[in-house]
C-alpha cells in the first residue's frame, strides 16, 4: 500500500485517544477496520508503532518518532491549504478558550498566531463555560479520568513532577530532596487559580505517607501570589516542577516523586480540524519547553533521576 494522509490521521487519532476502539469511534470507523488499518501501516513501516497494554496502547520509541513526523506533515498540509486562499479571502478564525494554567497560555497563543496569523482568541471563564469553548488548556493529574470522546479530543502536552516550595531559610533548605513526611508539620498554601485539585492531591499523598497535613489552605489567587506568601514565611506550597525561581523561595523535588501533574490540550472536533489541532498542540509544547528551560531545579532533578547507568 502507499502511505496516505488518512493513514497519518489514523495514527494520530489512536495516539490521542490511547485506544484503537476510542480512535475508531472518533473517526467514525469500526474497531476491526481500524485495527486492520493499523496492522497494515505497521507492516508498511516495518516496525511496531504502538505497544498494546491492558489499559490501551502507548507509542513505542519508533512510534513516537513516526507520530512526531505525522503531526508535522499534517500541520504543513493544513497550512498549505490556508496559504492557497487569496489574502483578502482568508477567513479569520475566532476560538473561545479557557485555561487554568495561565503560565503556559501567553507562549502558546503567541506561537499559534505566528503560525496561523488569521487566528483570534477570546477567553472564557472556567472549565464549564457556556456556551462550550472550542479549546481548553488545563492542568490536571495522571489518572484523573480525563479522556478523549467522539466530540472532544485530548492530548497531553507534558507530564512533570510536583515540587515543594519552601522559604529559603527553611530548616530543610540543605536537603536536595526532602521527603513529604519531613514536612508533616507544615501549613500548606495552595492556589485555587491552578486547576490541579491541589488539596485533594496533597491529602492523598500525605495519606499514602501515613500522616495528615497540619494545615491546608486554598487561597483565591494564583501561583505567583502564593509563592510571595511562601517567601514571607507563611507556609509551604506545592508547585509544578517547571515553576520559575522566585526570590526568597527554594523549590525542591520531593523524595520518590510522589506527585505528578500534566498539561492537557482539549478541543472540540467539530470546530477544530486535525491540522489546526496539530498547530495548537505544537505551540503549547514549545511554550512548555520554554517554561521548563527557566527552571534550574527541574533540570537538576532530571539530571539526577535520569542519569544513564555507567558502562
Amino acid at each position: 500500500m502507499d502511505l496516505e494522509l488518512r493513514h497519518l490521521r489514523v495514527l494520530c487519532a489512536i495516539a490521542d485517544s490511547g485506544s484503537v476502539g476510542r480512535a475508531a469511534a472518533a473517526i467514525g470507523a469500526s474497531q476491526p477496520a481500524t485495527s486492520t488499518q493499523l496492522r497494515r501501516i505497521e507492516r508498511y513501516l516495518g516496525a511496531v508503532v504502538f505497544d498494546r497494554t491492558a489499559a490501551g496502547v502507548v507509542p513505542t520509541t519508533f512510534g513516537a518518532e513516526v507520530l512526531a513526523a505525522a503531526r508535522e506533515v499534517l500541520s504543513r498540509v493544513d497550512r498549505l491549504g490556508q496559504a492557497a486562499a487569496p489574502d483578502g479571502e482568508r477567513p479569520h478564525r475566532e476560538l473561545r478558550l479557557t485555561t487554568d494554567c495561565p503560565a503556559l497560555l501567553p507562549g502558546t497563543l503567541a506561537r499559534a498566531r505566528q503560525l496561523r496569523p488569521e487566528l483570534r482568541f477570546t477567553l472564557a471563564r472556567g472549565r464549564d463555560a457556556e456556551p462550550p469553548v472550542d479549546l481548553a488548556l488545563l492542568l490536571d493529574h495522571p489518572g484523573s479520568g480525563l479522556r478523549a470522546t467522539p466530540a472532544l479530543a485530548a492530548r497531553a502536552v507534558a507530564t512533570e513532577p510536583v515540587f515543594v516550595a519552601l522559604p529559603t531559610g527553611h530548616p530543610l533548605r540543605h536537603h536536595a530532596e526532602p521527603a513529604l513526611a519531613d514536612l508533616a508539620g507544615e501549613h500548606w498554601l495552595l492556589p485555587a487559580a491552578d486547576g490541579a485539585s491541589w488539596p485533594a492531591l496533597l491529602r492523598a499523598a500525605c495519606e499514602a505517607a501515613s500522616f495528615a497535613p497540619a494545615g491546608v489552605r486554598e487561597l483565591p489567587c494564583g501561583r505567583r501570589e502564593v509563592l510571595d506568601l511562601v517567601a514571607a514565611g507563611l507556609g509551604a506550597a506545592l508547585v509544578p516542577g517547571s515553576t520559575a525561581p522566585v526570590p526568597g523561595v527554594s523549590v525542591k523535588p520531593l523524595l520518590g516523586t510522589p506527585l505528578w501533574l500534566r498539561y492537557v490540550l482539549l478541543w472540540q472536533r467539530a470546530t477544530i480540524g486535525p491540522g489546526l489541532a496539530d498547530t495548537l498542540f505544537g505551540a503549547a509544547a514549545a511554550a512548555y519547553r520554554e517554561l521548563a528551560a527557566e527552571a534550574p531545579h527541574l533540570h537538576s532533578w532530571a539530571g539526577r533521576t535520569f542519569r544513564p547507568p555507567r558502562t
